[in-house]
């Protein structure tokens, strides 16, 4: 090969490598040193309280000065052991006219009956709800209500003695 053309292909090889090593020690350096967005995470889900307004479907709250709502999933564990507390409950509340029990599910109306019917208890209404549109995030969840449908009291989960009785005092 003559030498200057040599020459000349060797410069523009040098100088092709100097570039592409300064654009990726740019792109490197971008990306080390730029910080990071953080990620963008969905809102969190409403929760359920003290003072909310409920909102479920075919239930008039005027008709009763309290109302009782038992918020329950088939294949919950914890549902099925507090069986036994719902079962008082339910004693407790037949025949009262000043409080209406109500079951609130995800399921649909025929596998609710039957769920319930399996653990023995009996409510006045039963309801299929969404329960993340009402602000649900566990179950079991009872929430009493007062007659314009505002939650007054909220206890989540399995309760111990103590809180069960706590729910026994508030009715």
């Amino acid at each position: 090969m003559n030498r200057p053309i040599y020459r000349r292909v060797e410069f523009i090889a040098n100088i092709a490598t100097i570039l592409v090593a300064v654009l990726l020690s740019a792109v490197l350096a971008k990306t080390l040193i730029q910080p990071k967005k953080p990620n963008q995470q969905p809102p969190p889900l409403p929760t359920i309280g003290r003072g909310t307004k409920l909102s479920v479907p075919d239930v008039d709250w005027s008709q009763h000065k309290h109302n009782l709502i038992l918020v329950l999933q088939k294949g919950c564990h914890f549902c099925t052991d507090s069986a036994p507390f719902y079962q008082g409950l339910a004693r407790t509340i037949r025949g009262r006219t000043d409080v209406q029990l109500i079951a609130a599910l995800p399921q649909d109306q025929v596998t609710s009956m039957d769920y319930l019917k399996g653990l023995g208890i009996a409510v006045d209404a039963i309801r299929q709800v969404d329960l993340s549109s009402i602000g649900i995030r566990s179950t079991p969840t009872l929430l009493l209500t007062d007659s314009s449908g505002v939650v007054t009291d909220v206890w989540i989960g399995k309760l111990p003695p103590e809180k069960e009785q706590e729910v026994y005092e508030r009715l």
